[in-house]
């Protein structure tokens, strides 16, 4: 992949629900963009006076600075009957936008950083899970992950042991599917949608699709936005600030292995933006 296919990805550069005609002014891959609501209402991105292409999914209005080769990624959990989907809003972080994806893949810092809520001591263990590139959809898989958790969501009344399975669709994108406790049998969708601002400054939107008939939009949304805000303090001071490729730079354990995978999916792809790719 060149640089060329790299700005022919498709990213997520603000809210459906704060389009106006004023425009909101932002950046993506290091470009000024302007974000806002065309003459019919219809979400209109434009970069030094060009057009870029759009689509409009997810709660998010999405743009290439190039031509995409192919359509954004699909959630059909999007389309499903019943579910709130919750636009939690946008967090800025000082680093990498691959590094905001690869932590949001990390199992093993439930208990330490978000403890009481997605971990606790002594259940630290990460159990044995697959991993696996789906050269058919292109895509990085997590399947099989178990992990005790003390307030799993929301509207979880107790602690219980949660399944999860994690996508990686797009270089900047991860979908988590993980056990709905009010509604056995099927998944929550929590994801995260990064906009690369720079290689070390991104903005990270994500986003829900839930069954939970209970809690408050506002609690649903303050209770995702506390976690990632326990995660920012960690990935804003995370050396070297961009993701490292090489093997050989950072020293791997079992839990590791969907960030291993993952970048070697990104160094298969030549995606390279954010990313470090020798020892310095």
């Amino acid at each position: 992949m060149t640089q060329d296919a790299m700005i022919d990805e498709w990213y997520p550069v603000g809210l459906v629900s704060r389009l106006d005609g004023n425009g909101r002014k932002t950046a993506l891959m290091g470009e000024p963009i302007e974000v806002a609501s065309d003459t019919d209402g219809s979400a209109r991105v434009t970069s030094k006076g060009r057009v870029l292409p759009v689509r409009v999914r997810y709660g998010h209005v999405w743009a290439s600075l190039g031509q995409p080769q192919k359509e954004l990624f699909a959630i059909p959990e999007a389309d499903q009957p019943g579910r709130r989907f919750v636009d939690v809003g946008v967090v800025r972080v000082r680093c990498s936008p691959l590094r905001a994806v690869e932590n949001f893949l990390d199992i093993a810092h439930f208990p330490f950083v978000h403890t009481d809520i997605l971990g606790s001591e002594p259940h630290t263990e990460v159990q044995n899970y697959k991993v696996e590139i789906r050269e058919d959809a292109d895509e990085v898989w997590a399947t099989q992950v178990k992990f005790y958790q003390p307030q799993a969501a929301r509207s979880a009344s107790g602690g219980i042991t949660t399944e999860y399975m994690y996508r990686v669709p797009a270089p900047t994108c991860s979908v988590l599917y993980k056990t709905c406790p009010p509604r056995p049998g099927e998944w929550d969708v929590i994801t995260l949608f990064v906009q690369p601002l720079a290689e070390d400054l991104c903005d990270v939107w994500p986003w829900m699709a839930l069954f939970d008939d209970e809690s408050s939009m506002t609690d649903l949304i303050h209770f995702q936005q506390t976690i990632f805000l326990q995660d920012r303090s960690i990935l804003e001071n995370q050396i070297p600030r961009l993701l490292p490729l090489d093997p050989g730079m950072e020293i791997p354990t079992r839990a590791d292995l969907t960030s291993v995978a993952y970048r070697r999916w990104l160094k298969r792809r030549g995606y390279t933006y954010g990313a470090q790719l020798v020892a310095q």
